[in-house]
This record gives structure tokens, sequence and C-alpha cells, in this order.
């Protein structure tokens, strides 16, 4: 008997006055003789519900007993509204919920609460990329449940390198970064997170989920991410910028960019990436709008970057070919192509 219909019942109940099983029933999706027990649950547990005999009969809730979700206001409906609005719209069970949230509401919220609901659209692809369905969602799915039920998961892990590894697992929570959803689990070796995307088989088990009773989810996702972030802040790197430039430099590194204050010549900065090759292939993009004043591994990755590049197109213009299969018969014309300063950032010499 699941807690969530039996508090369901209440609600409706309250809001209709009286209802017979089979009202009832259509109301949740389930059969007559399931609402019948749900409704003499309640009545077991000492709510005052209780069945009438005849003509117009069914069960009431009497003596004064109200739920009223909490006591929401219009406000406070609203808000839940426009948070799950989003959510419902791909998920089932999300939309099956709101539902029966707006049928429990009180009538003055309930309109507004559904235009709420309806006044917020999340689309998690980038410009240019399709709408699809993650392989990792139905995974997802299958951890949440183990998350809320408290129960153990087998997991089959695919990591970057080597073969899949099976591990048995204590999850804790779920976090979404950056498009990608984690995995916060306790192992026989402390906390450890895992991408959901690298999960090959979640096979949850009968046996209870050992959690820490003072478990703050939010502050261990936290630290998940600060040791991340330093871990790809392993070399950082000088620069001079152009001043138009800055705006990009900050969100292209974001937390791992400096910026000073801008002298004639430019703006310097420090940004940093996991490696050289990682900072070089990152600030090729900036063309002549970043000069690197080290270290020098930087600077001659960065001339690598662009030399391959060069070479790349030099080939392409020879061979005429367009890179898919066909060849190029438009006009042809040369290019030079040099490393300089940039605009704005005027030569040292």
């Amino acid at each position: 008997m699941r807690a969530d219909r039996l508090v369901a019942a209440l609600l409706l109940l309250q809001q209709k006055g009286r209802l017979t099983a089979a009202e009832l029933a259509r109301e949740l999706d389930v059969s007559v003789p399931t609402a019948r027990r749900d409704l003499e649950a309640l009545s077991a547990s000492g709510i005052p519900v209780y069945p009438q005999a005849g003509r117009g009969g069914g069960w009431q809730l009497v003596g004064g007993a109200r739920t009223d979700l909490t006591g929401l206001t219009a406000g406070e409906a609203r808000s839940l509204f426009l948070l799950l609005g989003p959510g419902g719209r791909a998920d089932p069970d999300a939309r099956t919920a709101l539902r029966k949230l707006a049928r429990a509401l009180p009538a003055p919220f309930r309109d507004e609460a559904l235009a709420a609901a309806d006044a917020v659209v999340h689309d998690p692809a980038g410009w240019g990329e399709q709408q699809a369905v993650s392989p990792a969602d139905h995974v997802r799915r299958t951890l949440q449940d183990a998350v809320v039920r408290r129960r153990r998961v087998d997991l089959t892990y695919a990591a970057p390198t080597g073969s899949p590894s099976v591990r048995v697992v204590d999850p804790w929570g779920l976090a979404a970064k950056d498009g990608r959803w984690y995995l916060v689990a306790g192992t026989d070796a402390g906390r450890r997170t895992f991408r959901l995307d690298r999960v090959v088989v979640a096979a949850v088990l009968d046996a209870q989920a050992t959690r820490p009773a003072d478990l703050d989810l939010g502050a261990e996702w936290d630290q998940v991410v600060t040791a991340v972030e330093e871990r790809r802040a392993g070399l950082w790197a000088d620069l001079l910028v152009a001043p138009a430039a800055v705006p990009m430099l900050r969100r292209t590194f974001g937390r791992h960019t400096e910026v000073a204050q801008a002298r004639p010549n430019g703006v310097p900065a420090r940004v940093a990436g996991l490696n050289a090759d990682v900072l070089a292939r990152r600030l090729a993009s900036f063309g002549g709008s970043v000069r690197v004043l080290g270290p020098p591994e930087v600077r001659e990755r960065l001339l690598e970057v662009a030399r391959g590049s060069i070479a790349a197109q030099a080939d392409s213009g020879a061979t005429g070919s367009t890179g898919a299969g066909q060849e190029y018969s438009g006009p042809r014309s040369t290019v030079a192509v040099r490393v300089h300063p940039g605009p704005g950032l005027p030569s040292n010499g």
C-alpha cells in the first residue's frame, strides 16, 4: 500500500467531501478493491473517514479533519508548479503528480497553478543539437528509485580506460552538471562519483543501503566539484588579451580565469587548463586576440596547433576535396597566414 496514494485519497476526500470506492478508483487509476482497501486503511489509521450506506452514500471525511497540502499559499503553489511544470512534459509520473496536485489544491489557486506549469519550457539541447533521449535516462530513473528507497545497487561501470568493473554501492544521491548526470555513492573505498553515461548496468538489490545520518548531499557535491576543478587547473598560462576578447575568455575558462587591470598594450590575464595541449587548443580559437607570454610549452604547443591547421587547409586546397567525398569546383584563392599580435594588441618589438 503506497503512502502517496493514501495522501492523494485523503486530499480528494477533502476536496469532494464524499467519494465512492469506484470514483476513487477512477481518480487514482487503480482497481475498485484497491481503492476500497485504501479507504479502509485511512479509517483504520485513526483518520475520521467513514462509509455512508444507502443512496448517495460513499466514504466521507468527517469531524473537521482537513489537510491542504501543508498550507500552501497561492504564491507557493505557483512556485511549485513553475518548478515541476518543465519536468512534467518529459516524465509521465511527473505529469500524473501535477494533475493530482492540481485537483487537491483549493479552487482559487488551481487555475493559476496550472497556468504556471505551462509557463516555462526547458530545452536541454544546445543550439545546433538534436533533442534526443539520453542513454543515461533509464539509468537515472533506476538510480533515483534506489536512492529514495534506500537500496544498494550492483553497478557495472565503464571507466575511461580499462575494462568495465562491477561493484556494489550505497547510492546517496544524484547531481546534474553541465548536461551530465552523476551518482554520488558510498563504497568500500569511501565516497565515489560515477558518470551515468558510463554506467553499463545498474541493478537495484533488496539489501538496505547505508547512508550517513548527517549526510548533506549539497556539501558532498561541492567537495566533488572543488576536487575536479583543482585537477582541471593543472597548468596556468599568462596572457595578454585584446579588450574585446576578455568576455569570451571568461566564458571559455570560467572560474579558471584571472583578469588584471587593462594596460595600453592589452589586458593581462591568467587562465588554467589540464595541460599545455588543452590550453593551446582552447586558446587557438582566439586567433590573434590573445598572446601567450608563458609558460614556453603552452606557446610552443599553440604554434604546433596553428601549423597543423595551416597544413590541413593547404592540403585541402591542393586536392580540392570537400571532405564529404566531393571535389570542390568553385574559385580558388591563395591565403597567407602568419602569427601576429591580433587586433588591439600592439607588438612589443
